[in-house]
């Protein structure tokens, strides 16, 4: 069973109002979102666009649900853009979240990406780097890990379909070539079985750099023809692709058993995103949150 003292439980805000189809969740407002998110029995969140960015006012709304901030996405341009603009707003980033407490960033290169691209196939036409820009993306992301070390916080390296950090080779690469006491690892389980590798490989080789775990579900029939109808991310996830953990294909049995042997601390954040028209919030945060207890005894 996993340590309590050393695991937070926490869930990300897209499955009641998602960033990159504001329109899933559009009437969901924030205080009904972290408010269902304890209510369910989570004491985390990550940062979602309805939450406000004052820190005193964010910090007032969460204090009164118990609710701490574990991390927030940031968009790295390293490979298309200089890098002086992506460190100008990472440090913003970096100052917000230090000042909320959290003590890992999540950082996924956007150079590329197809990930917001509503009608191009996910799976066929990722994009792929060249040597020149896989440079700049190792030499970015080390500078972004010594800023982040500077509060003593952590970057956490957030592969994702439809960028061009997606495949077991991708991420062999980016683990390759940066340095393990700056750049560290996101697992999660839904964007690698959904690019087809085995979480279970990644999670072996590289458990002493990830530092942040994101939970959710796959569901096999609609991988399936997200596959054979070359369906975009975004379309991927209006029909279903991600559910919460338990509710799907992957096999969480030996996940929590190797986390809990290497003695994982930090956070598990379930972050499903889905439409909440279909996939009420609330019930199935509480889903989740059952099984994770039943799994793991958090």
């Amino acid at each position: 069973m996993l340590d309590k003292n050393k695991v937070k439980l926490g869930i990300a805000p897209i499955a009641w109002t998602n960033d990159d189809m504001p329109e899933l969740g559009g009437e969901n407002t924030f205080e009904q979102c972290v408010s269902e998110m304890a209510l369910a029995g989570f004491t985390g969140s990550e940062v979602g666009n309805k939450y406000p960015r004052d820190t005193e006012v964010l910090k007032k709304a969460l204090n009164l649900r118990g609710i701490n901030i574990a991390s927030a996405w940031f968009s790295s341009f390293l490979t298309t853009k200089p890098l002086e603009e992506t460190v100008i707003e990472f440090i913003k980033h970096r100052d917000f979240l230090n000042a909320m407490g959290a003590k890992v960033i999540v950082v996924s290169e956007q150079g590329h990406s197809i990930q917001g691209m509503m009608d191009t196939p996910v799976l066929s036409k990722k994009p792929h780097f060249t040597e020149e820009e896989w440079n700049k993306l190792a030499k970015g992301l080390e500078e972004l890990g010594k800023l982040a070390a500077q509060e003593g916080m952590k970057i956490v390296y957030h592969h994702h379909m439809g960028t061009g950090v997606q495949t077991l080779e991708e991420i062999d690469k980016l683990m390759e070539m940066t340095d393990s006491n700056l750049v560290y690892l996101l697992f999660d389980t839904g964007h690698l079985t959904f690019s087809d590798v085995n979480p279970e490989v990644v999670l072996k080789k590289y458990i002493n750099r990830i530092k942040h775990v994101h939970l959710k579900d796959i569901r096999k029939e609609i991988i399936d023809t997200v596959k054979s109808e070359e369906m975009s991310f975004l379309n991927a996830v209006k029909a279903g692709v991600f559910t919460v953990p338990g509710d799907g294909m992957i096999d969480y049995d030996t996940l929590f058993k190797i986390l809990d042997e290497n003695n994982y601390e930090g956070w598990f954040v379930v972050e499903a995103e889905q439409d909440p028209a279909k996939a009420n919030p609330l019930e199935y945060a509480i889903k989740a949150r059952k099984f994770i207890a039943e799994k793991t005894g958090l």
